[in-house]
């Protein structure tokens, strides 16, 4: 089994993401946040060589996505998303999971990552995951026209602490 599959969930693949998942990953964002992701964030990331991986089930729908950006001995979880239709099976910490594997492997010692304050079923995963929340990021996420920017609970992970 690679690093990166899936434990004890059959049917479900990870893997990295391409160019031509793109379509399918912008209509999930599209469909999942108020304040989504644009194609050109997706191009950038992945242009840049940050880490990025899809999952798909046994029918090779996408069910969900993540991206994270290495720095020297920390990693930046960027984005992950699960398919609205999917949520609430696991598949954020079986991503999760996939994604400190590959944190041990590139020996961070630390993963972070940045969440909306509005966002309170995700940071309760986080914190029952082992994130702490370590500090708030003022005005941090865009929001639609006329609203003001919203707040973002920064949240860290010790990865030798983590579940």
């Amino acid at each position: 089994m690679s690093a990166l599959a899936p434990r004890a969930t059959a049917g479900l693949q990870l893997s990295a993401m391409r160019s031509g998942d793109l379509a399918e990953v912008l209509a999930i964002e599209q469909h999942a946040y108020a304040s989504p992701w644009s194609q050109g964030n997706f191009i950038d990331s992945l242009a840049a060589g940050y880490l990025a991986f899809v999952l798909r089930d046994a029918q090779q729908r996408l069910q969900g996505y993540f991206l994270a950006m290495k720095g020297v001995d920390e990693m930046h979880l960027l984005n992950i998303t699960v398919a609205p239709a999917a949520q609430g099976r696991g598949l954020a910490r079986l991503m999760l999971d996939a994604l400190c594997r590959l944190c041990r492997d590139e020996d961070c010692a630390q993963l972070w990552l940045e969440v909306r304050v509005s966002n309170e079923r995700a940071r309760q995963v986080y914190l029952r995951y082992g994130f702490a929340e370590v500090g708030l990021r003022r005005a941090y996420y865009p929001m639609p026209p006329g609203q003001p920017r919203e707040d973002a609970v920064l949240m860290s992970l010790a990865l030798e602490e983590a579940a």
